[in-house]
């Protein structure tokens, strides 16, 4: 579900789309006094509900929160006729989505994104999951929630950095599937900053298209879904090797800038193709380069642990040109890279 002012409608929503004899309300710090808090009241008049919080940043997304999460779920009484309502951004999706998916042994869930880019992107498709010192999102579950709700007045609050970050995932969203989605994406720049209603929704609406035709062909990531991690596999390793200080739409666009150079040192993305990818997320203020005090080394070691690596061998979603995937001659969407590759072009981003 996708409109302006959605979230006031949702108690009223909710006993048709996720029926249960009680909910509960997990969200985090910053988030839950902004929304959070009130929508729990509004649910209670009809049902029991229950708040619980955990501190905002990616830096708690962690086996240790979980654990605090569920204990206190426990605690509440709530049992399989429950459900839990994920509020807030990214992080508290995948949090949530996480809890719900294990406690006893998977309870249903409702995702209420508030912000650009859990609406465009993590919210869509059942990934839940929390980070390792290893790295990001290596412990998880696929666990599809009943419904997406994302109310795109709930952008209003949402800092400057928060929102370019999460058109991070719409420019990739037109990179690998849309490249007249992603040039209209550059056209109506000046609308989508001012956060014009119908220019966000229009950008919302299609990223949730493209990323929904995608999980729906492939829920588990077996075959075309790997096509959605284009910019994420250095990203992910550029956004730990930060300590997290790097938002994760600002480190997947350095990593669509990496990935796009590595796909052209390969001979299998167009030249010109880096430059438009750069260009289009220069354009919102996004970086695409790699910080002047992270280690190719430190980088590298990263992305050996990130679920996209099989048999020891680091994998890439790759581009053949804006709007088109290259795969590679074996029938599958990614490309195995040598890591003399991957460490050439990384040390040309800084």
């Amino acid at each position: 579900m996708l409109d302006d002012g959605l979230l006031s409608k949702l108690p009223e929503i909710l006993p048709d789309t996720c029926p249960a004899s009680s909910y509960v309300v997990i969200s985090d710090s910053v988030v839950a006094p902004l929304y959070a808090e009130q929508l729990a009241k509004r649910i209670a008049e009809t049902a029991p509900t229950h708040l619980i919080t955990f501190p905002a940043g990616e830096r708690h997304k962690t086996r240790k929160t979980w654990s605090t999460l569920t204990d206190q779920m426990l605690a509440t009484g709530v049992g399989r006729d429950g459900a839990v309502i994920a509020v807030g951004g990214g992080v508290v999706g995948d949090m949530a989505g996480f809890v719900a998916a294990t406690y006893l042994r998977g309870i249903p869930y409702v995702q209420v994104p508030t912000t650009l880019l859990a609406m465009i992107d993590s919210s869509i498709g059942g990934k839940t999951g929390v980070d390792t010192r290893a790295g990001k999102n290596l412990v998880g579950a696929f666990h599809q929630p009943k419904f997406v709700a994302a109310d795109v007045a709930s952008l209003e609050t949402l800092p400057p950095n928060q929102f370019a970050a999460g058109i991070a995932e719409g420019i990739k969203h037109g990179a690998i599937a849309d490249s007249a989605y992603l040039t209209r994406v550059m056209e109506q720049h000046s609308q989508i900053v001012a956060r014009d209603p119908d220019a966000v929704i229009s950008l919302v609406a299609r990223s949730i298209e493209i990323k929904v035709a995608v999980v729906t062909e492939d829920e588990r990531e077996t075959g075309r879904r790997a096509v959605l991690n284009f910019g994420h596999t250095v990203g992910h390793a550029v956004e730990a090797a930060s300590g997290y200080s790097l938002l994760h739409g600002e480190a997947v666009a350095i990593g669509m800038a990496v990935e796009a150079d590595l796909g052209t040192r390969l001979g299998v993305t167009e030249a010109d193709t880096v430059d438009v990818l750069r260009s289009a997320l220069e354009l919102f203020g996004l970086p695409v380069s790699v910080p002047g005090d992270a280690k190719v080394a430190t980088i590298l070691a990263a992305m050996r642990y990130d679920k996209k690596t099989r048999d020891g061998a680091i994998r890439f979603a790759l581009l053949r040109r804006p709007g088109e995937i290259a795969r590679p001659g074996d029938g599958s969407w990614t490309h195995q890279v040598d890591e003399i590759d991957i460490g050439a072009s990384l040390e040309r981003s800084f």
